[in-house]
């Protein structure tokens, strides 16, 4: 974002009178007006590109939790641990609305578990999150 500003300066200067030609008056005092234009450069995204940023961040955030759900239960993890019951638990509220649309939620085979009601889910919020962007872009003013 670049915007430009002109910052205008009256100098007064006392000038001697200067002999001239009789029928040309002169005055003691003469003007001088200098310009000066600096051009002032702002960094930073624009407001478009700021939404678009929290948006990737916050869909990210989503799509991170979910991943660790589906690790954490291909690899048994142990659910008496608090870090992994409170993955587990703040994901099922992003799993729970892709839940039974699929025959079975889980596939297992001995202690391991495929979770995918998640997986549907991360493909779910992923298709949210190109659907988002692409409305915010519509939005979005790009320089001519």
């Amino acid at each position: 974002m670049t915007t430009d500003r002109v910052d205008q300066r009256v100098v007064t200067r006392d000038q001697a009178m200067t002999p001239g030609p009789a029928s040309a008056p002169t005055s003691p005092f003469r003007e001088t007006v200098q310009t000066e234009r600096r051009s002032v450069t702002e960094t930073g995204p624009a407001g478009s590109e700021m939404v678009r940023r929290i948006i990737v961040l916050v869909f990210g955030l989503i799509q991170i939790v979910i991943g660790l759900r589906i690790i954490l239960l291909l690899l048994d993890a142990r659910t008496g641990n608090a870090l992994v019951s409170g993955i587990l638990d703040v994901s099922r509220l992003f799993v729970a609305p892709f839940e039974g649309i699929l025959n079975s939620n889980a596939l297992s085979s001995g202690g391991t578990a495929l979770d995918v009601a998640a997986v549907v889910a991360l493909v779910g919020w992923t298709i949210l999150e190109l659907v988002v962007l692409w409305v915010v872009g519509i939005f979005r003013r790009e320089p001519a």
